[in-house]
């Protein structure tokens, strides 16, 4: 029987090429969108790659924090998990909120994966030896180091709030790491570089999404994030695969993996105790395990 690996945000770009990659080593590969129909497609392109069971697809928008509720469940109760690979993941134009009153940049690219993962850890330890990987991003070093609200002070600048977002999402695997340490799960950060995806494509052209000190510099920095010279999303999703499945990480744990699928030292930073301690104290009052939280 095939050991079971999940990846978020699975139908298209790297989350789809890192579910076919680990449907290659053999996993059962179940990949989440909100979309039925690239749900569909997904799985057919994951199928004809898979050398153990067939895939699967489970709609949810984990835009929604019920939602992810919900898909935690449905998870949880069909046993030990093997991979979980957080890689959903957005940047947004303009100012948004989701259902739950939560600015759309943390909510999403941080909160969602925060507690898909502490929902199934149980799970994961159940799996052991067992790994979560959490997709980053360099645009952490563009972000503020503010965690006192889910919004950081200022303009709203897409870029900037992004970077803060995966900055606290990488803070949070730091901890995770530790805190899961001989347990037999182990934790990873996967930095992918630049990627030629739908997101980069949608949101990297206009130099507005970056504050206006950064604008001059912004044709050199938005370079390697544009389709025209980021590199394919199979690339991009090769140190996904390799924090999720090579056997040299065996035994390690707290590794961000770059974006040429080795380790790499983690961005300056994320490992700040007091950064820790915030985003833990911000992400467990807007995303609470049982459900009954406050929102800011």
């Amino acid at each position: 029987m095939s050991e079971r690996a999940v990846v978020t945000a699975g139908t298209g770009g790297i989350g789809l090429e890192t579910a076919k990659g680990l449907a290659r080593h053999g996993f059962a590969v179940t990949v989440v969108g909100r979309d039925a129909e690239r749900g569909e497609s997904a799985t057919e392109e994951i199928a004809a790659v898979a050398t153990g069971a067939a895939p699967r697809f489970v709609a949810a928008d984990l835009a929604s924090l019920d939602q992810v509720r919900a898909l935690a469940g449905y998870l949880a109760a069909e046993g030990p998990l093997k991979v979980l690979v957080n890689n959903v993941g957005g940047m947004f134009t303009s100012r948004q909120r989701t259902v739950d009153g939560i600015e759309a940049s943390f909510a999403v690219n941080h909160l969602s994966p925060y507690l898909l993962t502490e929902l199934l850890l149980d799970r994961l330890r159940a799996g052991a030896p067992s790994r979560i990987v959490n997709v980053t991003s360099a645009a952490i070093k563009a972000a503020k180091r503010t965690f006192d609200t889910a919004e950081p002070p200022g303009g709203y600048y897409a870029f900037h709030w992004y970077g803060r977002a995966k900055l606290a999402n990488l803070a949070y695997t730091l901890h995770l790491a530790e805190r899961l340490r001989g347990t037999g799960a182990t934790v990873f950060a996967a930095d992918p570089g630049g990627a030629a995806t739908s997101m980069t494509d949608g949101t990297m052209a206009s130099p507005e999404i970056v504050s206006p000190p950064l604008r001059l510099l912004w044709p050199l920095v938005s370079r390697i994030f544009t389709r025209a010279t980021a590199g394919p999303a199979s690339v991009a999703a090769s140190p996904s695969v390799f924090a999720a499945t090579d056997a040299s990480l065996d035994g390690r744990t707290g590794v961000l993996i770059g974006p040429e699928a080795r380790p790499v030292a983690v961005f300056r930073g994320a490992d700040d105790p007091r950064t820790i301690e915030k985003v833990l104290e911000l992400s467990r009052r807007l995303a609470p395990l049982d459900g009954c939280g406050r929102h800011s």
